[in-house]
């Protein structure tokens, strides 16, 4: 009769290290962070937890690993052309990881904290090499490298976590709300400001009501691109 320690080997050799993080990710996309649980996961795998500890560790480490997966595939994305130049690199991973936001709502979360508590981890190692070349192909002064990539990344961190929902957020903003009706309502209340002293939120209340989140993000990356062929 095979001894535990046998049986755990066997398991984790036909459990695959990508279906335990793909498995993660499911749960992640399904329920958020919360959903994320040992449990589940060993339920979804039909396996102990001891084969998931093998693999890839706790679940800090999972979560970690989860969110390197995704930014690792959106930092892959290369704009289609052989006549594409420094811009369109920063435009198409500016986008990819805005659309690997909009899909999976808990990478939000997860990506600024990979930013602010690990500086050396491959996430934030990975988005500042993958964004900082072009930044120096744009012809910014080596001086200037860190400060114009930092302004590059701040900005995409910014917008694609305003436009995603944060884990934890306590402002009160339904969640599934239904993202027109919740811009109409916005765009009525500022119309409803007196007009003498708030000129240019009327002047903007339709725009706002009718934007589009992605144009809006682009818009933004265009106006720091500019910024930064500007510092040659």
């Amino acid at each position: 009769m095979p001894t535990r320690a046998r049986r755990t080997q066997r398991r984790n050799q036909v459990l695959s290290r990508e279906q335990i993080i793909d498995t993660a990710i499911d749960l992640l996309d399904a329920g958020g962070e919360g959903a994320l649980t040992v449990r589940a996961m060993t339920d979804r795998l039909a396996t102990g937890s001891g084969a998931i500890y093998y693999h890839v560790g706790n679940r800090d480490e999972l979560l970690d690993t989860a969110t390197e997966t995704v930014i690792t595939a959106a930092l892959a994305t290369r704009p289609a052309g052989a006549q594409a130049g420094p811009e369109d690199e920063i435009r198409v991973v500016a986008l990819a990881l805005f659309d690997a936001v909009t899909e999976h709502h808990w990478l939000a979360t997860r990506l600024t904290l990979q930013i602010i508590r690990n500086p050396v981890g491959p996430v934030t190692v990975g988005i500042f090499e993958r964004l900082g070349r072009p930044v120096g192909a744009l012809g910014v002064p080596r001086a200037r490298w860190f400060d114009a990539a930092s302004t590059l990344v701040h900005y995409i961190l910014g917008a694609i976590s305003q436009n995603a929902r944060v884990e934890g957020d306590t402002s009160g903003v339904d969640p599934g709300a239904d993202r027109e009706e919740f811009f109409d309502a916005a765009s009525q209340a500022w119309q409803g400001l007196d007009a003498e002293s708030h000129p240019f939120m009327h002047a903007i209340a339709g725009q706002m009501r009718e934007h589009d989140d992605r144009e809006q993000f682009l818009t933004g990356i265009a106006v720091v691109l500019d910024g930064l062929i500007r510092l040659r």
